[in-house]
Formats: structure tokens, C-alpha cells, sequence
């Protein structure tokens, strides 16, 4: 699962050929989420409420590029990594 950012502690990563809906985990002190691409929303798992903020702000500054890798993904093609939230 390749690392895509990480800022504040949270690292980003998403899977190749994963499943549907398009999404990326995101981790945190020892809890995981995936993050749905388009609207930021929790789709599984759970982390703090700070955290979930912070991902999200990052999730729609980067909404472009995060489907773009989830296309190259899907593809498995080498992921493009994305700047941390900062």
C-alpha cells in the first residue's frame, strides 16, 4: 500500500486495485478511516475527531490529484505523492 503524504502525524496511503467507492486510508495513532474522494465523508473505520478534521481540509485542497492516484491505482501504476497539509 503505497504512503501518498503525511502531515501531523497522519499518514495517507491508498491501495492498488482496491475497492469501490473511490477512497484512501488514512492513519493515526494507531486507528485507521477510509476517506471517500469527492466529498471528504468518513466511509469505515474511525480517528479522532481532530485528525478527521485535518484530513479532510487535506482531502479537498488535493480532491484533483488524490483521483488522479486513485486512477493510476486501479491501473497499478506508480502513485504521484501528494504535499502534506501544512
Amino acid at each position: 500500500m503505497p504512503r501518498i503524504s503525511t502531515f501531523f502525524g497522519i499518514v495517507i496511503w491508498m491501495y492498488y486495485n482496491d475497492h469501490q467507492p473511490p477512497h484512501f486510508h488514512a492513519t493515526y495513532g494507531g486507528q485507521e478511516a477510509l476517506i471517500l474522494i469527492g466529498s471528504g465523508d468518513l466511509y469505515e473505520g474511525q480517528l479522532s475527531r481532530r485528525a478527521l478534521r485535518l484530513v479532510q481540509e487535506w482531502e479537498e485542497l488535493h480532491r484533483t490529484e488524490l483521483i488522479t492516484n486513485w486512477e493510476l491505482a486501479r491501473q497499478a501504476q506508480p502513485l504521484i505523492p501528494i504535499v502534506p497539509l501544512t
